[in-house]
């Protein structure tokens, strides 16, 4: 394992290990049970520990660095920033603020042009649905099982995978339905065809039974992220689309993973020309270096609130710290072809490369994803389609996986696991040398993982 400058000394490390057990309580996690990495410096593609451990980020972090780590412009911009003016209510008007707004604005699709801020993605899904239920005044709101929007309370109900299960009341007015996902179809398709046009026959079925008029919002990843790196086969999104138009319910596309380069385009709704009512974004907008997140919001819907006051607000939203950040980010992504870079990484370098470690791995059932967003889906037996893991796998069942996952941390490599998938989501600005660095980590790992697949 390649090593860099930790920053800190061994005195350092164990100081802040101690602090970090005695008084931080950390999410999505049992507390008594966790070791958490003493993270001591980063820089581009890279981090190190307070060991001088250094490990490509293959997760960019929680797929938001994707400008990478320490980028001199931002950096730059938010300390010109806080020596300038730190802080201001959300209801002023302030240059930085204003020019985020624009430079977002001008990169979203269609006539969304009005950028509600929030402080990340989870709020922005929560106030996306709270115009939806006042612009419709209806409250019912569709999500697919396969997603994720967030902790807070209305986003974890829609939220499908097994983080909802505790906070679920069955009372949020959120209903689910199964999104397109061929490859463990639950439509009995053999083609992306009849994928595409069974998953929006079901997704019509619901909204029927359901009542479209009790319905303001159908609310979709416009690429699965962390349930999966699920790509929509053509002519899905612009299904959706054509359901929503019919029954005048709101079309809200979560572009918090997906958006400002990860699929290689500055919003993955731009690969299928299909425009929401409301988009949100975190994340990419400014790689997390201050929490930024927002709605952008079509004409229509502003409308709705041009003399009607919106019962919503925060007190950091708009912040000039982050703002600052956006803006830095945008221009930097624009200047140095940053999102052209993520395209052509991913058309170039992964997407062969992941393919040839299928080939080569028993363990590898399917290969899928765009720009720096794929996934590699790990099977036990190719022919049966097992996941090396079963659902939701903890302890002893998640053995594989936990196996899989240390092995790429032995190899200089952090990756991004959850249930029986890796996600390889590199910022936007890897180089090809270091994405190819990042596959002969993936192949050494991978061994460990065909141990426990089914022998031929």
């Amino acid at each position: 394992m390649s090593t860099g400058s930790t920053g800190s000394s061994k005195s350092t490390k164990a100081a802040v290990k101690a602090a970090d057990r005695a008084h931080v309580f950390h999410s999505w996690s049992a507390q008594d049970l966790i070791d958490p990495l003493v993270v001591a410096g980063a820089e581009g593609s890279y981090f190190w520990d307070g060991d001088g451990n250094r490990y490509l980020d293959f997760s960019s972090q929680l797929v938001n660095t994707n400008i990478g780590h320490q980028h001199p412009k931002v950096v730059a911009a938010i300390q010109e920033q806080a020596a300038r003016l730190c802080t201001v209510a959300p209801g002023f008007a302030v240059d930085v603020r204003s020019e985020a707004a624009r430079l977002i604005a001008e990169r979203t699709p269609g006539d969304l042009d009005k950028i509600f801020f929030t402080n990340g993605g989870a709020e922005a899904v929560e106030n996306a649905v709270r115009m939806a239920r006042l612009h419709t005044g209806r409250h019912k709101i569709l999500s697919a099982y396969r997603s994720y929007h967030g902790a807070t309370a209305a986003a974890i109900n829609l939220t499908g995978d097994p983080r909802r299960w505790p906070s679920d009341t069955a009372s949020a007015g959120v209903v689910h339905f199964w999104g397109p996902y061929l490859y463990r179809s639950h439509f009995h398709a053999t083609s992306e065809v009849q994928e595409c046009e069974r998953a929006l026959a079901h997704l019509e079925e619901v909204v029927a039974f359901e009542g479209p008029q009790t319905i303001a919002a159908i609310v979709l990843e416009t690429v699965v992220g962390t349930a999966g790196i699920l790509v929509p086969p053509a002519g899905y999104l612009a299904g959706v689309r054509e359901i929503c138009d019919r029954y005048g319910i709101v079309f809200v596309l979560d572009e918090v993973m997906a958006g400002f380069g990860r699929t290689g385009r500055w919003f993955a709704a731009d690969h299928w020309g299909v425009v929401p009512d409301l988009l949100t974004f975190a994340k990419g907008v400014n790689s997390g270096y201050v929490p930024l997140g927002g709605v952008a919001i079509s004409a229509e819907i502003a409308a709705t609130f041009a003399r009607r006051p919106y019962p919503g607000g925060l007190t950091y939203s708009g912040h000039p710290l982050a703002c600052a950040s956006a803006v830095a980010t945008i221009n930097a992504m624009e200047d140095e072809g940053i999102v052209e870079n993520a395209a052509r990484i991913g058309a170039d370098v992964l997407g062969p490369g992941l393919a040839a470690l299928a080939e080569r791995h028993p363990s590898v059932g399917e290969v899928r994803g765009t720009g720096v967003f794929w996934a590699l889906e790990l099977v036990r037996d190719r022919e049966t389609r097992e996941p090396l893991v079963p659902y939701n796998a903890a302890g002893e069942a998640n053995a594989p996986m936990a196996a899989f996952a240390a092995a790429c941390r032995e190899g200089g490599l952090w990756p991004f696991v959850n249930m029986n998938r890796t996600h390889v989501v590199p910022p936007c600005t890897i180089t090809e040398a270091e994405a190819k660095e990042g596959l002969a980590a993936l192949d050494a790992a991978l061994a460990v993982a065909d141990a426990y697949t089914v022998a031929p």
